[in-house]
């Protein structure tokens, strides 16, 4: 049984690694780069703690979890750096379990280093977690440069100095480069470095680059002049309401008094937003081959069946097309979406890849009460595809029947998971009872649902309650093994 994961997440500006360990710990690590007059290149590690999955002990006025953190710097086979310490968790108070964050600086010549990291929750009997990143430290000095794109969770103005704090800010770091429709705001920190180089004044451009396209966002690009200063911090807070659902980079370049791109710097995230591209069925000339493809009396179920993998806005026009019950718009919209959607493929054969998988669902997930694209399972097959693995337990002495998926690659997330369980017990109707996917059902109670009969819930405030060992009940070693 594996003691560790350890999964990458490639971000523009640096890496991203969730680690999680087999019983508890689950952390986040980012680190960036950046330059100081008296210092030098230093590299900042920023630490993201999921604080659900830490032991808690009572203490005056609330809660608290503590970490050991042991941090090594190898160039090659030599040390060039090493720290350790004994981080402790904001107390929780009133029970509310949240995320806490850690930053560190270490002044690092440029260059790739290897940097080992241990991880430790004292207040449980497991082994430390460990893992190895490879970072590199950027040569900011003695010519125009920029520094990595730091982009925080929380970005306010303050007269006190302390780890998160950087030219007069407290910037609590985000980790996460994904954007939900909730999320407005991307607060931005940069520095631009010795611009004197270039004359006396620097020109600092901004863009926002769809991958999808290729092509500038509107609204986004801007310029500005800067006044030569060593080190020139500059905060944007970019508002991203009218950003829609895709995949970008955002892109900061030092332009000379000549035009001369002296610098650049990016950052990669993506956005999930209800303000999605209008697919516009009006003007579609029908297809012959996708009329072919779709019987009359099977036009309304492809039309509902492309819901699963649709944004909200697109769903509300699926639904409304399909109250008018006309066949030609059907036919269009279904045509017009795989037009719009289709990247490598040909509209049409992305359309009878998908007809397919539709049908597969069906034969598998579907019962007589609900088609397979509506099931759970049927759901999460058509959205990310079929899983790499699966681990089947129809029957089991104290759980529900269940079913584990595992997925080594969802686009920029590795090795995520999800539960489904049967508490009914017949029509093949399993839920998604827990997933460790962006955007989906998070239960960290699962254990305890899925094993309800034998597991009784005695805390509902104690994170760690519920996950009692009971006979027979192995699905956590199954969940955490890859």
């Amino acid at each position: 049984m594996k003691q560790f994961l350890s999964t990458l997440i490639f971000l523009m500006g640096g890496l991203s690694v969730i680690f999680a360990q087999n019983k508890q710990l689950k952390a986040y690590l980012d680190h960036k780069t950046f330059y100081a007059p008296n210092t030098g290149n230093y590299v900042e590690i920023q630490l993201q703690f999921a604080g659900y999955s830490l032991k808690y002990n009572a203490v005056p006025g609330g809660l608290q979890s503590e970490v050991a953190v042991q941090l090594t710097f190898r160039d090659k086979e030599k040390v060039v750096a090493a720290d350790a310490y004994r981080l402790q968790s904001p107390v929780m108070r009133d029970s509310v379990i949240e995320d806490f964050y850690d930053l560190r600086r270490y002044a690092l010549a440029p260059g790739v280093y290897e940097m080992e990291i241990s991880l430790q929750d004292l207040h449980t009997n497991t082994a430390p977690m460990t893992g190895k990143q490879n970072i590199e430290v950027r040569d900011f000095e003695g010519k125009p440069s920029i520094s990595d794109i730091q982009v925080s969770e929380v970005m306010v103005a303050t007269d006190s100095v302390g780890i998160f704090t950087k030219s007069g800010y407290e910037m609590i770091p985000r980790i996460s480069n994904y954007y939900s429709n909730e999320a407005s705001k991307l607060p931005v920190y940069i520095e631009l470095y010795n611009p004197e180089k270039s004359g006396k004044s620097i020109g600092l451009k901004q863009t926002i680059v769809s991958n999808k396209t290729k092509q500038e966002v509107e609204g986004f690009t801007r310029f500005s002049k800067h006044e030569v200063n060593q080190v020139q911090p500059v905060i944007r807070v970019l508002d991203i309401t009218k950003l829609i659902s895709g995949e970008y980079t955002l892109e900061y370049s030092l332009i000379s008094n000549s035009n001369e791109v002296l610098g650049s710097t990016s950052y990669y995230f993506e956005r999930s937003s209800d303000l999605d591209e209008e697919i516009s069925a009006e003007s579609v000339v029908l297809d012959p081959a996708f009329q072919k493809s779709i019987t009359d009396d099977s036009v309304g179920y492809y039309m509902a069946s492309l819901i699963p993998i649709s944004k909200p806005a697109e769903v509300k026009n699926i639904i409304s097309i399909l109250k008018k019950k006309n066949i030609e718009q059907s036919r269009k919209y279904i045509q017009a979406y795989w037009v719009m959607s289709a990247t490598v493929d040909k509209p049409y054969d992305a359309w009878m890849k998908y007809k397919n998988q539709v049908q597969l669902v069906q034969k598998l997930y579907g019962n007589n009460f609900m088609k397979g694209y509506e099931m759970d399972r049927g759901r999460v097959y058509l959205q990310y595809g079929p899983p790499n693995n699966i681990i089947s337990r129809e029957a089991a002495p104290s759980e529900y029947p269940y079913e584990i998926w595992q997925y080594d690659k969802i686009k920029m997330f590795s090795n995520r998971r999800f539960v489904f369980y049967n508490p009914d017990l017949v029509n093949n109707g399993y839920r998604l009872l827990h997933s460790d996917m962006v955007g989906e059902l998070q239960n960290y109670r699962w254990q305890q649902q899925l094993a309800k009969r034998n597991s009784p819930n005695r805390n509902i405030d104690d994170p760690n309650d519920g996950n009692s060992d009971h006979f027979g009940g192995n699905s956590r070693i199954l969940y955490e093994q890859k």
